[in-house]
């Protein structure tokens, strides 16, 4: 299982980014894909998610309303569209397949193969 994170960048503050997340017929066989973010001397972050079984997303309370997750079914991609950036918004953000539901979404055990992240870098 490969997945590979696309799309970072610099950009200013209230601007946009869309990230592509790029896996394979076993990634989105699983229970679901999750973007984190980890900003440096932070802990990685949910950002967003979704489940395969109930199709719904779920997002961070930091990023609702402004970011986005949609998935590509026929090319086996998960992008991230993220609108109005702030500069908090800046750091490494990951895709991850997630294998596992005990102890929900944020919990970090349920994710088990992350592509190499893509940075995100959000002047003021």
């Amino acid at each position: 299982v490969q997945l590979q994170a696309s799309g970072g960048g610099l950009v200013q503050a209230g601007g946009s980014l869309r990230l592509s997340c790029v896996g394979s017929g076993r990634t989105f066989s699983s229970f679901g894909l999750g973007w984190f973010r980890q900003a440096p001397g932070k802990e990685r972050e949910f950002v967003a998610g979704i489940n395969w079984s109930t199709n719904s997303p779920l997002y961070g309370d930091s990023v609702k309303s402004r970011f986005t997750i949609s998935i590509d079914f026929d090319n086996y991609t998960a992008f991230l569209q993220m609108n109005n950036l702030k500069p908090d918004d800046t750091g490494v953000y990951y895709c991850a397949r997630r294998f596992g539901s005990r102890g929900g979404h944020l919990n970090l055990r349920n994710y088990d193969y992350w592509g190499q992240g893509t940075l995100v870098t959000v002047s003021s």
